[in-house]
Order: structure tokens, then C-alpha cells, then sequence
């Protein structure tokens, strides 16, 4: 059976607060395959950014184990999570956080360049990842330019510029009217698969979360 992509094991997370102790996050024991793509699903306030923060390296003060591709990455130094989180993470929020002086391509670029790769050869992989989204028409426009739909598109894009073993989502499709998170969803779902990454999504939608391949659900930071 193949290693885990994600795997945590009794993660903790609490806060003091007025004199009390809230705990966020309550003993999370999570497996997320190759290739899987999982739905964490939980009304707001459930904990769900938290666990994401977690597995994505973006914030300390947790307890309990993460394990990422097999490597152990709790204990790790700020400069070794940050190379974590590049060669290993991708990452979409509700709010796609695009550079707003860059083209559309540009933001992909930027990645793999900062990765290491060759200019020629992030150009053709963002070009790529783009037009499968639908957007090689668009490829030369600025953020300001662009729908919310294609913005988002072309964040989904950067999370996958440098092939992530794993790609973590915030409600990504949050902050569309439904019919293009209809859309999007389905575009990040086939270019997701097609790419051979796992997926860890974050939402509050019922009907999203069940087309993804699992979903788990998150209440009172506890997982079902």
C-alpha cells in the first residue's frame, strides 16, 4: 500500500483566550492518499483553516504529529518547512491573493522560477496549466482584467505550477456565485487528477464536498 501523501496523527491546537482555554483543534488522526483528493467539510468556526494552517506549515503552536511524503515535519527549522511548502505543497484560498502587476501567466511563472526552473520551461508549463483551465486567450491579462472565475483559475494553476505532491484548498470556490463555483470546481477536480496530486479541500458546501473521491467532517475540532 502506498505511503500517505498527508498523514497526521493526534494534532492538537489551543489557544488562551479571556483566561480559558479553547482547544481548535482535538487529537486529528488524518490519512490523505496519492492521487486523493478529500473534502474536509465543517460548518465556520469548526476549525477547518486551523487544520489547514497546520498541514501547511503556515503557523507553530500545534501538537501532535504531520507527516508529509513520509517526512516528518513538525519538528523542522523555519528555512526546512519553507522548503516544504515549495517543493512539496500547493496552495488556494477563497481569495486567489494574485500579484496584481504580473499578467496571468507571470503569476504562474513566478513559482517555478523561485523553484529553480529554467525561464523557458515555466513559460511552456504555465501556458499549459492555463489553457486547461480555459483561459489561453487570457494568458498575457492582468488580475484587474479578469473575471473572479478566471482569477481563481489562475490561482489554482500557480498552486499546481510546481507539481505538489499535495494541494491544500480554502474554500476556494467561496467567494463565486454558484454557477461559477460550479465551474471551477470541476476545472480544479479534472486538472488536479490529471496532474496526479492529492487534495485536501476545505468548504462548507455539502454539494461541492460530495464530488470529491471522500469527505470528512470536521465539528468542534474533531473529526468524524
Amino acid at each position: 500500500m502506498s505511503e500517505p501523501v498527508l498523514q497526521t496523527l493526534a494534532l492538537q491546537r489551543s489557544f488562551r483566550q479571556g483566561g480559558q482555554t479553547i482547544e481548535v483543534l482535538r487529537g486529528i488522526d488524518l490519512d490523505v492518499a496519492p492521487g486523493e483528493i478529500v473534502a474536509l467539510l465543517g460548518p465556520s468556526g469548526s476549525g477547518k483553516s486551523t487544520l489547514l494552517q497546520a498541514v501547511g506549515l503556515l503557523e507553530g503552536g500545534f501538537e501532535g504529529s504531520i507527516r508529509i511524503v513520509g517526512q516528518e515535519v513538525t519538528k523542522l527549522s523555519s528555512a526546512e518547512r519553507t522548503v516544504v511548502r515549495r517543493d512539496r505543497l500547493g496552495f488556494i484560498y477563497q481569495f486567489h491573493h494574485l500579484l496584481p502587476d504580473f499578467t496571468a501567466i507571470e503569476n504562474v511563472e513566478l513559482p517555478q522560477l523561485i523553484h529553480g526552473a529554467a525561464k523557458a520551461a515555466a513559460i511552456e508549463r504555465s501556458g499549459h496549466l492555463l489553457s486547461a483551465l480555459g483561459l489561453a486567450a487570457r494568458l498575457t491579462h492582468r488580475p484587474s482584467q479578469l473575471s473572479g472565475g478566471e482569477q481563481q483559475r489562475v490561482a489554482v494553476a500557480r498552486a499546481l505550477a510546481n507539481r505538489p505532491a499535495l494541494v491544500l484548498a480554502d474554500e476556494p470556490t467561496g467567494n463565486l456565485d454558484e454557477a461559477t463555483a460550479d465551474i471551477v470546481l470541476a476545472e480544479f477536480l479534472r486538472l488536479v487528477r490529471g496532474e496526479g496530486s492529492a487534495a485536501l479541500v476545505a468548504t462548507h458546501n455539502e454539494r461541492l464536498a460530495a464530488r470529491m473521491d471522500r469527505v470528512v467532517r470536521l465539528h468542534d475540532g474533531v473529526l468524524a
